[in-house]
């Protein structure tokens, strides 16, 4: 049997939904919407609105409400960039890092009982073609 990209592209968002649906209930006890959960996640390496809908690949508008509802939640806070004062840069709050943290350990045990499912010389080949897929054209 032979899969072609598309089909390859099916079968890994499938799983990676999959693995999300699983830790809904996870997610929701924590007071975290899924794409609040991928916007509160990204804050730690892209902490303006702007590089966030760009690394998520979701529309500005939305990121902006979904900040907004971080922000009222208490996970993340806004603060002028110190670099340029016209700007204003993401933080996690404590209570944000603590439920990011939860929530990625949720959706890695997923993954993990998952990943159970294949052998370990599987897991390892599985890593370095992710790996080698990841990295960019020369």
């Amino acid at each position: 049997m032979t899969a072609d990209g598309a089909q390859l592209w099916t079968l890994n968002q499938k799983l990676l939904s999959a693995v999300m649906d699983a830790c809904t209930g996870e997610l929701t006890d924590l007071g975290l919407e899924t794409k609040e959960f991928f916007v509160l996640a990204e804050v730690a390496t892209s902490p303006y609105p702007a590089e966030i809908a760009a690394a998520l690949m979701i529309p500005k508008a939305s990121v902006t409400v979904y900040v907004r509802n971080l922000v009222a939640k208490g996970f993340i806070r806004r603060e002028i960039d110190d670099e340029d004062l016209r700007r204003h840069r993401l933080v996690p709050t404590t209570e944000g890092k603590e439920a990011r943290d939860r929530a990625l350990s949720a959706l890695a045990a997923e993954y993990d009982r998952r990943l159970a499912r294949i052998t370990l010389q599987d897991r390892t080949e599985l890593q370095r073609i992710l790996q080698e897929m990841l990295k960019s054209s020369e």
